[in-house]
C-alpha cells in the first residue's frame, strides 16, 4: 500500500508593516553591482513577494551569495543590515515552516571570517526577543531555542552564548505554566495546551543542558560569576520536582520531568560513583547519601526524599535513571551495580502498589528499559563483568524469578501496550541469561531453559502471553527445541485457530514455528549434503495438519485459518502450493467430509485464494491461474452450499497481486454465472465480504482500463493495439451487463439482503465509473432507464434504514434526466409525499420523508415548489430568493433554509393544536415526524460558511424555542411515575394538572383491552376535552375525518417527540458556530449564543433528571453528548467550566435526595446515571480525569452501608450511588482510568447486600454484576465457568490489591456463620457473591511459592463453607475450592478431604458436613481429569478410603443426598474408560460397588423406596449413571455381562421419568456413536433391549423420554427393518406405522416429540415403499403422511420441525419424489414437491441449506449438467428442482395435469381476490408497527417468475412432442375455470391500484406491493394458460 506523504506547509513571512518597511529601507543600497549590494537586493525582493516557495528560492540564492562573499568585499553596514533581516525572519517564522529551515540553511553557508558576526547578530536579536517576550509568545520562542539546536551550528552557538539568559527565560516560563495550572480547574481543553506547553519547556531545557553540557560543567568550577548560574539551575529543579510531586501534571509531563532531574544531577554531578549513589539515594526516598553533592542540588534532593511524596515519583526517576545514564559500557563502580539492581526492585514494589492502568504501562515500559540497559551492560563489559552480578542476573537469581512473576501476572492486561513491554521483557531476560552463560548455547543443555519450556508449554492454551513467551524460545533456541518436547504442536495450535481471541496469537507462534523449522531443515540438509528429503518432511509437519483442517472442521472454525494463518505460511513457501493442490485432488482427502465442513473443494479454493492474494499462482493472463484449476471445478465453488466456499472461489476471481492485472473473458463469465444466485444473501458478514470483493474487482477494471488506454496511445504494435481495444470492449458489454442486472432485481418485492447488495455494488459502480452517458469510456448511463431510476426512488421507502441511505445515494450518482426530480410535476409530487410521510404516526414514515427532503434540497426549482405546496396547504409562506446564477452551495443553503422555515411553520401551528389536544396531535400529526426532517435536512449543511446569517440567527432562536414548547407538552407523559401504563400515581407532583387533562382526555379504564382497542376522535368537537366519546367502532361513510387512536400511539408520539427534540437541540449545538467572546477579547461570530447553549444544557439536564421513560431519557442522553462535547471543545471559558459546575450540583442533590426528591430512585435512578456518564466522558483521555476522581470518591463514600443509613430516608442516596456506579463501570468510553476503582466499587457491592433494605440489595447486585463482567470480560462461551472468563489469583489480586485483605476478612466472617450443627439455617448475605468471584480465580502453575498475595489462606475458609445448610451454597463452596488447589496438591487435596468422613454410621453424624465435602472431592476429581489427563499417582489412597466408606452408598446410610453425592464420586472412578486409579484399584472398587447396585432400589425396589423424600429424584439418577455405565457405557469393564439385560430393563421401566430419560439419553449417545463408527448394533442391544424399546416407543407417556425413544429406534432402523414388538406381541410394519402416524399427527406440542415422530414415520413409509412397492400404494396412511409432512413445512412452524421436514423430503428424494413409478399419486408428489420448494424459500438459512440436499439425492440419469451433482446454494436448488420437476411431468407422462397445478400455483390463493375488493377501504394507519411479511428473505415476485419460465418452457416442448390431439373435456373446464379466476384477480387489482393516491410506494406501500404481486400473479397465470390453450 502506498502511502502519501502530508504535505508540510509553507507560510510565507508575517511582519508588521512597520517593521517590513523598515527593514527595506535598511537594505536600500546605490548603483555599485557588488556581493553585498546583490544579497542585499535579494533581500529586498524576498520581503516585498508574499508568496512562500518563491521567498524559498531567493533565500536559498541569497544563502549562496553569502557563501561566496569575501571579507574585501564587505560593506559592513549593509552586510550588518542583511545578516539582520535573516535573524528577525527566522525569530519570527514558525519552527516546522520550511522556509525557517532554509535561512537556517543560509546563515550556516557563512565564510569563516563571517561566522562570529553572525552569532553576534542572532545572538542579540535572540536576546532581545527573550527579554521582551509577552507570555502568548513563549511557545514559540521556546521553539526557536529548539530548532537553534537542531542541525544548526551558528544557533547552538548563540545558544552557548546565551546559556544563562536561555536557561533563565526558561525558568521563568515554566514558573509561569505552574502558577496557571492551578486556575484551569475544569477547563480540559486550556488544561491540554498548558501541558504541552510545559512539555515542550521542559524538553527544550533538557536539550539546552544536554548540549552545553561543558559549559556548565566549566562555569561550575570556575568558582567565579557561576552564582546566577546555580541559582537558574536550582530554580529549574525546583520546577521540576514541583512537577513531579504534583499528581494534576500528565504522565508524560510528570516522566520527562523525571528525566531532566536526573540529567541536571549528571550534568552538575559528572559520571562517577558519586551519581549513581545520589539517584539511589532518591529512589529510596533516604537523605543519607547526599553529602557529595553541592549544597544547593543536596537541598533540592532533600526536598525529593520527604517521606509523603507520591509514589509515581520514584518511577519517574527510574525512567530518568535509565534513560539518561549510560549504560553502555562497563560500571564504573560498586554504586552504579547497585542502581542497576535497584531499579527493578524500586519497579516490582510499586507494581503491586499502583492502580491506574496508565501508570502500569509506564512501569511495564520502564521493566523493559531496564533489561536493555542490563543486556548492554553484559555485551559492554565482555570479559569483565563482575561475576557478583552476574549471578544477580542468572535466570536463577531471586530478581529473574521475581521479574518473571511479573511477566506472568502481566501477560493478560487489558492494555495492548501492557502486553507488548512484557513479551520485550521476557525476550531481554531470556538475552540476559544467555549473557550470563554464555558458554552453553544448546537449550538441551540448559535446565533452566528445559524447565522454563516445559512448564510453559503446560500452561493452558487460553493464556494468550504464553504464545509470545514461546516464539520468544523459539527465535532463540530454534522449533525443533519446542517439537521435540512437543510434536503434536502443530496440531494444537491449528486447533486453536477458530477462536478469534487466540487467533492472532496462534498464528503469530506457528509463523514463528515453521519459518525456523524451514531454516532449521534446510541448513541440517545442507550440512548432510540431502537437499530433496527435508521438505517433504517441513510438509508433513505444517501442511499436512493444515490440509486436514480445512477438509473436515467446521467452516467458522477455519475462518481464521484463511486470514491469519494461510498466507504466511505462503509467503514461507511459495512451492508448497503445488503440493497443496495435489494433495487436495487426491484420494485421501477428497474422501467425505463431515457434514458442516468445506471439504476438499472448499480446501482447495481456500488454499488457490490465499496463493493468488499472496502473487504466488501464475497471473490469469497466461491461461486460468496456470490452469492449476479447471473451470467446471471453479463453476461448482461458486455456486456450492456453504458460504465460505462461495467466497473463497469469488475471492479466487477477484483478487489479484496487481490492481492493473486484465480481467479475462472466462473470469468475467465466472462472475456473471456467480452473480445472481448470490445477490440474496441474508448472512450480513457473506454480503460484505462479496461487496468488497467484487470492489477490488471492479477496482482492477478500473486500473486495467487506464494501463489499456495508455498503451493504446503509445502502442506501435497493431495486433497489441486490436486485442486492448478487445478488451475495452469486453468490458463495456461486462459493465453494462452488471449495471442492468443489478438495476433489474429492485423491484417491488425484492428482499431486503439483494436490495442492500444490488445498491452497494451500483454505488460502487458510480464511483468508479460515473453514470454519465457523456463520451467515457464505457457510459453506463446508457443502460439506465426512467423505469430504473423510480425503482431506485422507490427503495427510499424500505423499512430498512441501510436501503434508503443507499438509494439516495445512488439517486444522486444517476443522470438527472433518468431521475426527473427537476419536472416540476415529479418534484411536486415527491415533496407532497415527503410533506405527508412527515406527519405519518408510523415512526419509520418520517424517516423516508427525510431522505426525500434530503435528495431535493440539490434542486434549483425547489422554493417554488415549496411555495406551491404552501398555497395549496393555504399557508402564508415566502420562502427567500435566492441570486441569479448561484453557486450549488448557495442553492443548497437557500433550498435548506427554506425547507427548514416551512417545516417549522408547520410544526409551531402543530405544536399549537398539540398544545389543545395532545390526543388529536398523536392521531393525526405527530410532532416528532417534522422535528425528524428538520434535524436530518441540517445535516447536509456546511455551517461554517453560510451567507444569511441574520436569518440563520433568526431560525436558531425559533427552533430552540419550538423545541422547548414541543417538550412542555409531551413531558407530563414521560416524567410520570407510569409513562408505559398512562396510570399515574404522582399525584402532587408539578405536572398533575396536564397528566389530569391528558387522562381525561384519553380516558383509560382498568381493563387491557384499551390498550389494543382503538377509539375514534370526533376532530369536529370543541375545546371542551372532558366531553370525550365512548369507543366505538368506526364506520366508513361518516363524511367527516376520524383518527383512530390507542394509548400505545400517544406514547410513540411523547417519547419519539422527547427523542427527536433531544437530537435537533444536540444537532444545534454541535454543528453551528459559537457566538463568544474568547479570553484576549476577540470577539468570535456566529449562530448560536453562549446563553442559549447553556439553555440547551439546563433544558437537558431537567429531562434526563426527572424522565421516566427509558426511550425519552436515552435519547436524550444521545443529544446531551453531542452538547458537553461541544462545552469542552469551546473556546468559551463560561462554557468550559459547565460539566464541571453541573457535576457538582448534581452530586449534591444525589447527596441529599430522599423519598419526596424529584430524582427517580426507581428504574434504576432513571436519567441520572445517563446525565453523569456524558459529563464524565466529555473529560479528554489524555488529561488528569480529575472530574472522574472526584465523582467517583463521592459514589463510593455514598455507596457504602453506614450506621446512619438505616432508614429508607437516607438509603435513596446510597441506591442513587450504586445505580450511577454501575452505570460509570459499564462505560466503555471511561476505559481503562475506571479501574483504579472497580476494588472500591467491588466492596461496596459486596457490603451492599448486608443492608436491610430491598432497595440497596437490588443495586448492589446490578453492580456486582456488572463489576464481574469488567474484571473478567464478557463472557466468551456458553460455560459460566470457562477459563476464558477466569484469571489467576496473582493477576486478580495485583490489580486490585485492596480485595485481597477484603475478601478474606469477608470470607472468614461469612464461614464462621455457616456451621449447621445446631440444625439452623444461617445465610450470610455476601457469602455467595465471595464464591462467586472466589470460583473465577485459578492458580497458575507459574506463580511463585513467595507470593505475599497467595491463594493458600483462602482454602480453609472455603472448605468450611461446605458445611452449610444451604445446598446452593455448598456446590458453590466446592466450585470456589477448585481453583485454589494445583494440579500436583489435588490428590492430596482429596486424601484428606475422605479421611474427614465417618467410616461408619454413627448417632452424631453430620449430612450436610458430608455432602459438602463429597462434592469438593467430586469437583476436584473432574478438574483434575480434565486439566491432567493421566491418572492419579500410585499409592493416593483414594481408593482404600472409598472402599472404608461404601456404607455411604448402601441401605445403611438414611440420606439419600449424601447416598447420591458418594455414587457421583464413584461414577467419576468407576464410570469412564480412561479411568483416574489403576487397573487393580479400579476393579476391587467396581466388585464393591456392584452387590450395593444390585441390592438398591432401582433395581429391588420395596415400599419404603418409592417414599425417599427430598434429593430421591437425584439419588435414583446417580444410582442410574452407575448401572449405565455398568450396562451400556463400558460394560467390558464391569465383567458382568449376565447383569446387562437386567439392568437395562430395570432403568426402561423405572416409575421415575428421569431415570428412563437419562437412560434413554444414554442409549442413544451409544448408539449414535456405534453408526457413525461403522460398528455392527453392541452385544447389549439384544431382542429383549429392543422389545423394551419398541414398547415403550407405543406406550411412554413423558413426551420427551418417547422423543428419545423414538430417535433411538431412527438410528437402529437406519440399517434395515426393525422387529417391531409391543410387549410379547409381534408387530408388521403398517400395524407398527398407524399408531406412531397417529402420534406425529397429535404431539405438535412438544417440538422434540414431534420431530422424532415425523422421522421415524418418515422411515418406515420409505421402507415399506422400498419392500413392497404394490403393497405400498395400497396403505392408506400414505396420503395421511403426505398432509403431515406438508403441514410441517409451512412458515409459521418452528425451525426444529422444518429442519425435520428437509431431511425427511430430502431422504425420500430418490425413492418417492423423483421416482419413475410415482408412488404417491401425482397429487401428494406434487404437494411434497411444493413443500419442497417453500422450505427452499424458508427464511432459515439452515433450512435452505438442509433442503438444497435433495439434488445430491436424485438419480444420475435425471439431472443435466456437472454442476448440479455438488451440493449447491438453495437458489440454484430451487431453479434445478423446478426444472427437475417439469423433466418428471415429462417422464410420468402427466404434463397437462401438472401444468394446470402449476399454474394453479402461480396464481395462489383464493383469497388474494377478496382482499383487493377491501384495499380501497383499508386504513393502514390501524396499527402503529406492521409486522410485515414474515419472511425476509423469499422474494415472490422472482419465485413467480422462475415457475412461469419453466412453465413455458414445459409446454412449448411438449407441444413439440406431441401430435396434436383434442385436449380432455375435464381439462378443458378445469383451463377456463382458472382463466376467469385469473382475469378476475387481475382486474380486480388493478382498479385497487389505480384507487391508490399518487405515489402509493411511499404513502401505502405495504397495500401496493401486495396488490402489484396478486397483479403479477394473474398476468404470468394468464399467459401460461393461454399457451396451454
Amino acid at each position: 500500500m502506498v502511502v502519501k506523504k502530508t504535505k508540510i506547509k509553507v507560510e510565507a513571512v508575517a511582519l508588521d508593516e512597520e517593521k517590513l518597511q523598515e527593514l527595506i529601507a535598511s537594505l536600500s543600497v546605490d548603483g555599485r553591482e557588488d556581493g553585498v549590494r546583490q544579497l542585499s537586493q535579494t533581500l529586498q525582493s524576498f520581503l516585498k513577494l508574499g508568496e512562500p516557495v518563491q521567498q524559498i528560492q531567493l533565500v536559498k540564492k541569497a544563502g549562496s551569495l553569502l557563501e561566496v562573499l569575501s571579507e574585501e568585499q564587505s560593506d559592513g553596514a549593509l552586510l550588518e543590515a542583511c545578516l539582520h533581516t535573516l535573524v528577525l525572519v527566522y525569530t519570527s517564522l514558525q519552527a516546522k515552516n520550511p522556509l525557517r529551515r532554509a535561512i537556517a540553511s543560509a546563515l550556516g553557508s557563512v565564510p569563516a571570517w563571517l561566522q562570529e558576526q553572525t552569532v553576534n547578530c542572532l545572538s542579540a536579536c535572540l536576546s532581545d526577543c527573550l527579554s521582551h517576550s509577552a507570555l502568548d509568545k513563549h511557545p514559540h520562542f521556546v521553539d526557536t531555542i529548539t530548532t537553534c539546536l537542531d542541525g544548526f551550528p551558528v544557533g547552538e552557538r548563540c545558544i552557548t552564548k546565551l546559556l544563562p539568559e536561555v536557561l533563565q527565560f526558561l525558568h521563568e516560563g515554566l514558573t509561569e505554566y505552574l502558577n496557571q495550572n492551578s486556575g484551569l480547574a475544569g477547563r480540559h481543553i486550556a488544561q491540554a495546551q498548558l501541558m504541552q506547553s510545559c512539555l515542550a519547556v521542559v524538553k527544550t531545557s533538557m536539550l539546552v543542558v544536554q548540549r552545553c553540557q561543558e559549559n556548565i560543567s566549566a562555569a561550575l568550577q570556575a568558582k567565579q560569576d557561576h552564582c546566577k548560574l546555580e541559582d537558574t539551575l536550582s530554580s529549574l529543579m525546583n520546577c521540576y520536582i514541583h512537577i513531579l510531586t504534583d499528581e494534576d501534571f500528565i504522565q508524560a509531563v510528570q516522566s520527562t520531568a523525571g528525566m531532566a532531574v536526573v540529567l541536571l544531577i549528571r550534568s552538575v554531578m559528572g559520571y562517577g560513583d558519586e551519581v549513581a549513589s545520589l539517584v539511589c539515594c532518591l529512589l529510596q526516598s533516604s537523605a543519607q547519601g547526599l553529602d557529595s553533592a553541592p549544597h544547593w542540588l543536596k537541598q533540592k534532593c532533600e526536598g525529593l526524599c520527604n517521606s509523603g511524596r507520591p509514589p509515581g515519583v520514584s518511577l519517574y526517576l527510574c525512567h530518568g535513571a535509565l534513560a539518561m545514564l549510560s549504560w553502555k559500557r562497563a560500571l564504573p563502580g560498586p554504586q552504579w551495580e547497585k542502581l542497576l539492581l535497584l531499579v527493578p526492585n524500586t519497579l516490582l514494589d510499586l507494581d503491586v502498589s499502583i492502580k491506574e492502568s496508565s501508570t502500569a504501562m509506564v512501569v511495564a515500559r520502564v521493566l523493559t528499559l531496564w533489561s536493555g540497559a542490563a543486556l548492554d551492560c553484559l555485551q559492554g563489559a565482555e570479559q569483565h563483568c563482575p561475576p557478583s552480578l552476574q549471578q544477580s542476573l542468572n535466570g536463577r537469581s531471586r530478581l529473574q524469578q521475581h521479574l518473571l512473576e511479573h511477566i506472568y501476572t502481566h501477560w493478560e492486561h487489558p492494555l495492548d501496550g501492557v502486553r507488548h513491554q512484557t513479551h520485550s521483557l521476557f525476550r531481554n531476560l531470556l538475552l540476559v541469561h544467555q549473557h550470563t552463560i554464555p558458554s552453553t548455547s544448546d537449550p538441551t543443555k540448559d535446565p533452566y531453559i528445559t524447565e522454563l519450556t516445559q512448564s510453559l508449554l503446560g500452561l493452558e492454551w487460553h493464556m494468550r502471553g504464553k504464545y509470545g513467551s514461546l516464539g520468544c524460545l523459539v527465535e532463540l533456541y530454534g522449533a525443533e527445541h519446542l517439537l521435540k518436547l512437543r510434536p503434536q504442536l502443530p496440531s494444537c495450535l491449528l486447533g486453536l485457530m477458530g477462536d478469534q481471541t487466540l487467533a492472532p496469537y496462534a498464528s503469530d507462534l506457528l509463523e514463528r514455528l515453521f519459518v525456523s523449522h524451514k531454516a532449521q531443515l534446510a541448513s541440517e540438509a545442507g550440512a548432510a549434503g540431502k537437499t530433496e528429503d527435508w521438505i517433504e518432511c517441513w510438509h508433513k509437519t505444517w501442511v499436512t495438519p493444515l490440509l486436514q483442517v480445512l477438509c473436515n472442521a467446521r467452516l467458522d472454525q477455519t475462518t481464521y485459518i484463511l486470514d491469519y494463518f494461510l498466507p504466511k505460511l505462503l509467503r514461507c513457501s511459495p512451492q508448497s502450493l503445488a503440493h497443496m493442490v495435489q494433495a487436495l485432488q487426491g484420494p485421501p482427502l477428497c474422501s467425505t467430509s463431515p457434514s458442516g465442513s468445506r471439504g476438499a473443494l472448499g480446501a482447495l479454493m481456500t488454499c488457490l485464494r490465499a496463493a493468488r492474494a499472496q502473487g504466488v499462482v501464475p497471473s490469469s493472463e497466461e491461461g486460468l491461474w496456470g490452469g492449476l484449476v479447471p473451470l467446471s471445478l471453479l463453476q461448482q465453488a461458486l455456486v456450492y452450499k456453504h458460504d465460505q466456499v462461495r467466497m473463497d472461489a469469488l475471492g479466487l476471481v477477484c483478487e489479484s497481486h496487481r490492481s492493473t492485472e486484465v480481467l479475462t473473458s472466462e473470469e468475467m463469465d465466472l462472475i456473471r454465472y456467480f452473480l445472481l444466485p448470490n445477490l440474496n444473501s441474508q448472512s450480513p458478514g457473506v454480503r460484505q465480504q462479496t461487496v468488497s470483493l467484487l470492489k477490488k474487482l471492479l477496482c482492477r477494471v478500473k486500473d486495467s482500463t487506464q494501463l489499456l488506454q495508455k498503451r493504446l496511445i503509445q502502442e506501435r504494435d497493431q495486433e497489441q493495439s486490436n486485442r486492448d481495444q478487445h478488451t475495452l470492449h469486453l468490458y463495456r458489454v461486462f459493465l453494462h451487463w452488471l449495471c442492468v442486472r443489478l438495476l433489474e432485481v429492485l423491484l417491488p418485492g425484492a428482499s431486503f439482503s439483494k436490495c442492500l447488495m444490488s445498491l452497494h455494488l451500483l454505488c460502487l459502480l458510480g464511483q468508479f465509473f460515473t453514470f454519465s452517458s457523456g463520451p467515457n469510456v464505457f457510459a453506463l448511463g446508457e443502460v439506465v432507464s426512467s423505469a430504473h431510476a423510480q425503482n431506485v426512488l422507490y427503495c427510499v421507502s424500505s423499512n430498512f434504514l441501510e436501503v434508503k441511505q443507499l438509494a439516495a445515494t445512488l439517486l444522486q450518482q444517476l443522470p438527472s434526466s433518468v431521475v426527473g426530480l427537476q419536472v416540476p410535476e415529479r418534484m411536486c409530487a415527491v415533496l407532497q409525499a415527503a410533506l405527508d410521510l412527515s406527519t405519518s404516526t408510523k415512526p419509520f414514515d418520517s424517516v423516508t420523508a427525510a431522505h426525500l427532503l434530503s435528495l431535493l434540497l440539490h434542486q434549483p426549482d425547489l422554493r417554488q415548489a415549496l411555495q406551491h405546496c404552501a398555497q395549496e396547504q393555504g399557508l402564508n409562506f415566502q420562502p427567500p430568493s435566492a441570486p441569479p446564477q448561484a453557486s450549488e452551495a448557495l442553492i443548497l443553503e437557500y433550498n435548506t433554509l427554506a425547507v427548514v422555515q416551512f417545516l417549522l411553520s408547520c410544526l409551531q401551528s402543530e405544536v399549537s393544536r398539540a398544545e389543545s389536544s395532545l390526543l388529536q396531535a398523536a392521531a393525526s400529526h405527530p410532532l416528532y415526524g417534522r422535528a425528524h426532517c428538520i434535524t436530518a435536512v441540517l445535516q447536509h449543511l456546511n455551517t461554517v460558511s453560510l451567507t444569511q446569517t441574520k436569518q440563520w440567527r433568526n431560525l436558531v432562536s425559533e427552533l430552540i424555542a419550538v423545541c422547548y414548547r414541543m417538550s412542555d407538552v409531551v413531558s407530563p407523559v414521560v416524567q410520570s411515575s407510569s409513562p408505559e401504563g398512562l396510570i399515574p400515581m404522582d399525584t402532587d407532583s408539578e405536572t398533575s394538572p396536564d397528566l389530569q387533562r391528558i387522562l381525561r382526555e384519553i380516558q383509560p379504564r382498568d381493563t387491557n383491552d384499551f390498550f389494543t382497542s382503538a377509539r375514534e376522535l370526533d376532530t369536529h368537537r370543541g375545546d371542551d376535552h372532558t366531553h370525550c366519546q365512548t369507543p366505538h367502532t368506526p364506520s366508513l361513510d361518516t363524511g367527516g375525518e376520524g383518527y383512530r387512536v390507542t394509548a400505545q400511539m400517544v406514547l410513540v408520539c411523547c417519547w419519539r417527540s422527547m427523542k427527536e427534540v433531544a437530537m435537533l437541540l444536540g444537532q444545534l449545538c454541535q454543528s453551528l458556530p459559537l457566538h463568544y467572546i474568547s479570553d484576549n477579547a476577540h470577539a468570535h461570530t456566529g449562530l448560536i449564543t453562549e446563553e442559549q447553549v447553556e439553555g440547551v444544557g439546563l433544558y437537558f439536564r431537567h429531562q434526563l433528571l426527572q424522565s421516566r421513560h427509558r426511550g425519552a431519557f436515552e435519547l436524550a442522553y444521545v443529544g446531551f453528548v453531542r452538547l458537553t462535547d461541544r462545552l469542552c471543545r469551546s473556546g468559551s471559558r463560561v462554557l468550559q467550566q459547565l460539566p464541571a459546575c453541573w457535576l457538582t450540583e448534581v452530586l449534591e442533590e444525589v447527596k441529599s435526595s430522599d423519598p419526596s426528591s424529584k430524582l427517580c430512585a426507581t428504574r434504576r435512578s432513571a436519567g441520572i446515571p445517563f446525565y453523569i456518564q456524558a459529563l464524565l466522558s466529555s473529560e479528554p483521555k489524555s488529561s488528569s480525569c480529575s472530574l472522574l476522581k472526584m465523582t467517583m470518591r463521592e459514589l463510593i463514600a455514598l455507596s457504602m452501608p453506614s450506621a446512619d443509613r438505616n432508614t429508607d430516608s437516607s438509603t435513596v442516596p446510597q441506591v442513587h450511588a450504586l445505580n450511577i456506579l454501575r452505570a460509570l463501570y459499564r462505560d466503555t468510553r471511561l476505559g481503562e482510568n475506571i479501574i483504579p476503582f472497580v476494588s472500591d466499587g467491588m466492596q461496596a457491592a459486596v457490603l451492599g447486600f448486608t443492608s436491610s433494605v430491598w432497595a440497596v440489595r437490588n443495586s448492589s447486585t446490578l453492580l456486582f454484576s456488572t463489576l464481574i463482567t469488567r474484571i473478567f470480560g464478557v463472557k466468551k462461551g456458553k460455560d459460566e465457568h470457562s477459563k476464558k472468563n477466569r484469571m489467576t489469583g496473582r493477576e486478580f489480586f495485583t490489580r486490585f490489591p485492596a480485595l485481597y485483605p477484603f475478601l478474606l476478612y469477608q470470607l472468614e466472617e461469612a464461614a464462621a456463620t455457616v456451621e449447621s450443627d445446631s440444625g439452623q439455617v444461617k445465610l450470610h448475605p455476601s457469602l455467595f457473591l465471595l464464591l462467586l468471584v472466589l470460583s473465577r480465580l485459578y492458580p497458575s502453575p507459574m506463580d511463585g511459592s513467595s507470593s505475599p498475595l497467595g491463594l493458600a489462606p483462602f482454602r480453609p475458609f472455603i472448605i468450611r463453607c461446605g458445611r452449610s445448610a444451604v445446598y446452593r451454597t455448598r456446590e458453590m463452596a466446592a466450585r470456589a475450592l477448585v481453583p485454589f488447589v494445583l494440579v500436583t496438591q489435588v490428590p492430596s487435596t482429596v486424601y484428606s478431604l475422605l479421611q474427614e468422613l465417618p467410616p461408619e454410621p454413627g448417632p452424631n453424624i453430620q449430612h450436610n458436613h458430608i455432602h459438602g465435602t463429597l462434592l469438593q472431592v467430586l469437583f476436584l476429581l473432574h478438574s483434575y481429569q480434565t486439566d491432567s489427563h493421566r491418572p492419579l499417582p500410585v499409592g493416593n489412597g483414594i481408593g482404600e478410603a472409598l472402599r472404608q466408606r461404601m456404607w455411604l452408598a448402601s441401605r445403611q446410610n438414611s440420606c439419600v443426598v449424601t447416598r447420591g453425592a458418594f455414587l457421583d464420586v464413584l461414577v467419576c472412578l468407576c464410570g469412564s474408560k480412561i479411568g483416574l486409579l489403576e487397573g487393580s484399584e479400579v476393579g476391587e472398587l467396581r466388585q464393591k460397588v456392584l452387590p450395593i447396585l444390585m441390592t438398591s432400589e432401582l433395581v429391588t425396589p420395596d415400599i419404603s423406596s418409592t417414599s425417599l423424600g427430598p434429593g430421591s429424584t437425584q439419588f435414583l439418577l446417580s444410582l442410574a449413571r452407575v448401572a449405565l455405565s455398568a450396562s451400556v457405557e463400558i460394560p467390558e469393564h464391569w465383567e458382568s455381562p449376565q447383569l446387562t439385560t437386567q439392568l437395562l430393563q430395570c432403568l426402561l421401566w423405572c416409575p421415575q421419568y428421569e431415570v428412563r430419560e437419562l437412560a434413554v439419553e444414554a442409549i442413544l449417545r451409544r448408539v449414535q456413536e456405534e453408526e457413525e463408527e461403522k460398528k455392527k448394533r453392541p452385544h447389549w442391544m439384544d431382542e429383549n433391549t429392543l422389545s423394551n424399546l419398541t414398547s415403550l416407543a407405543l406406550h411412554e407417556t413423558h413426551p420427551p423420554c418417547l422423543a428419545k425413544v423414538l430417535q433411538v429406534l431412527c438410528v437402529l432402523g437406519s440399517n434395515g427393518e426393525l422387529p417391531w414388538r409391543d410387549c410379547s406381541k409381534v408387530l408388521s410394519q403398517e400395524e407398527a406405522l398407524l399408531p406412531l402416524l397417529t402420534l406425529a399427527q397429535n404431539s405438535v406440542y412438544s417440538v422434540e416429540l414431534h420431530c422424532a415422530a415425523m422421522t421415524l414415520v418418515s422411515q418406515l413409509v420409505i421402507q415399506l415403499v422400498n419392500s413392497d412397492l404394490k403393497r405400498a400404494s395400497a396403505v392408506s396412511c400414505l396420503a395421511k403422511w403426505g398432509v403431515l409432512v406438508c403441514s410441517c413445512c409451512s412458515e409459521e412452524q418452528p425451525v426444529d420441525v422444518k429442519l425435520t421436514a428437509t431431511k425427511v423430503l430430502v431422504n425420500c428424494t430418490g425413492t418417492l419424489l423423483a421416482s419413475p413409478h410415482m408412488p404417491l399419486g401425482l397429487p401428494t408428489t406434487l404437494s411434497l414437491w411444493k413443500s419442497l420448494f417453500t422450505l427452499l424459500q424458508d427464511e432459515d438459512q439452515d433450512v435452505r441449506d438442509s433442503a438444497s440436499d435433495f439434488i445430491s439425492k436424485v438419480p444420475a440419469d435425471l439431472l443435466s449438467t456437472e454442476v448440479e451433482r455438488v451440493s449447491v446454494c438453495p437458489p440454484v436448488a430451487l431453479d434445478s428442482g423446478v426444472g427437475l420437476l417439469c423433466q418428471l411431468l415429462e417422464l410420468w407422462g402427466q404434463v397437462p395435469t401438472g401444468v394446470l397445478t402449476l399454474t394453479e400455483w402461480l396464481l395462489g390463493e383464493e383469497n388474494c381476490s377478496n382482499e383487493a375488493d377491501e384495499a380501497s377501504s383499508l386504513d393502514e394507519e390501524d396499527f402503529l408497527f406492521e409486522k410485515g411479511d414474515l419472511n425476509l428473505w423469499a422474494e415472490p415476485v422472482q419465485w413467480l417468475r422462475l415457475l412461469h419460465r419453466h412453465l413455458c418452457s414445459l409446454i412449448l416442448k411438449f407441444k413439440q412432442a406431441q401430435p396434436p390431439r383434442p385436449p380432455q373435456p375435464d381439462q378443458v373446464h378445469h383451463i377456463d375455470t382458472l382463466l376467469s379466476q385469473a382475469r378476475d384477480r387481475s382486474l380486480r387489482s388493478q382498479q385497487a391500484l389505480d384507487s391508490l393516491p399518487a405515489l402509493p410506494q411511499f404513502s401505502c406501500t405495504m397495500e401496493h406491493a401486495r396488490l402489484t404481486l396478486v397483479n403479477q400473479r394473474a398476468t404470468l397465470a394468464l399467459d401460461v394458460l393461454e399457451r396451454l390453450k
